[in-house]
């Protein structure tokens, strides 16, 4: 059996407590440290977990095999920089970086140094995504809903940076076609940026997408439908559940997918562990990242602003 991967939690604030509390919890780690901006928050979290704080990124550098960064997402590339120039493999929260200039330097950094960068895009280690792609065919018509309440947090980027990429990043996967066309619009509320956004995304093959976030809605809701020439399937990312509709002798038919629930953000570093311990391929890689981050980037440059 490999050994327990050494690493390290960059940013342990509302997300990095997370993955400094799984990785403390998972028998593939040994996390032996954590770092932050706030030396108040970092020793909390060290105390909680039993691991050192570090004083320093270098110092944290020469220590790990691996590193969680999960800073804000102007602080990306700087964070993740000293990681990849030494080789050592990196998982960074979405979106990968604050525009496509520094992802492409962390993806150029990361294939020079021979060092794994996976992205943090939590919703593709869903269970009810891999139920999902058990019964794919070929998608001609997706709508995804996400909507949450106002988070106090993450307003540095607007809500197609912060929650859209989501389900971008997951469309991309699933229709595998180039974009042809977007058409966007979006609407600040409490923030500089879109706190509402709409998304009409046409793809070369046929496949059209329709994509609405909110981040100041009452209730929370994550969903996608998906439609194909054989059936229709909706999911529900956080009740991870599912039902597929198919036409059968004239009538529609509707069964549940079963589906093997899990916590996806553990799913996720777990299986970043495993790509380090036996080198394989994140599932979402820094190319992958760079792509949805290419695609919110066009919406937002052709977003028609409402309510201004």
């Amino acid at each position: 059996m490999s050994a327990p991967v050494k690493v390290g939690v960059v940013g342990v604030g509302h997300m990095g407590k997370e993955h400094a509390r799984i990785y403390a919890e998972s028998p593939k780690a040994e996390l032996v440290g954590v770092f932050d901006t706030d030396p108040g928050t970092a020793k909390k979290i060290a105390d909680k977990c039993r691991t050192r704080v570090f004083a320093t990124l270098p110092e944290m550098v020469e220590a790990v095999e691996a590193v969680s960064v999960v800073t804000p997402t102007i602080s990306h590339l700087a964070s993740a920089e000293p990681f990849l120039k030494k080789g050592r493999h990196v998982l960074v929260e979405k979106p990968i970086a604050m525009d496509t200039r520094e992802a492409r330097e962390m993806v150029t950094l990361a294939e020079k140094n021979g060092a794994k960068l996976a992205v943090g895009h939590v919703e593709r280690f869903n269970p009810v995504l891999a139920a999902l792609e058990e019964r794919l065919g070929r998608p001609r018509f997706i709508e995804a809903h996400r909507l949450s309440p106002y988070p106090g947090r993450s307003t540095d980027i607007g809500v197609v940076m912060d929650l859209m990429i989501h389900d971008l990043e997951i469309i991309l996967h699933l229709v595998r076609s180039p974009v042809m066309s977007v058409d966007a619009v979006g609407v600040p509320v409490l923030s500089k940026g879109e706190d509402i956004a709409n998304a009409r995304i046409r793809f070369e093959n046929g496949c059209v997408a329709n994509i609405t976030t909110s981040r100041i809605s009452p209730e929370k809701l994550r969903k996608i439908r998906v439609f194909q020439d054989d059936a229709y399937l909706s999911l529900d990312y956080m009740k991870q559940e599912g039902e597929i509709y198919r036409r059968e002798d004239g009538k529609i038919t509707r069964d549940k997918i079963p589906v093997h629930k899990g916590e996806p953000l553990k799913n996720q570093l777990e299986e970043f562990l495993d790509n380090v311990r036996h080198d394989t391929d994140p599932r979402v890689a820094g190319t992958h990242g760079f792509e949805a981050l290419q695609l919110a980037s066009q919406i937002c440059g052709q977003m028609t602003p409402i309510g201004q």
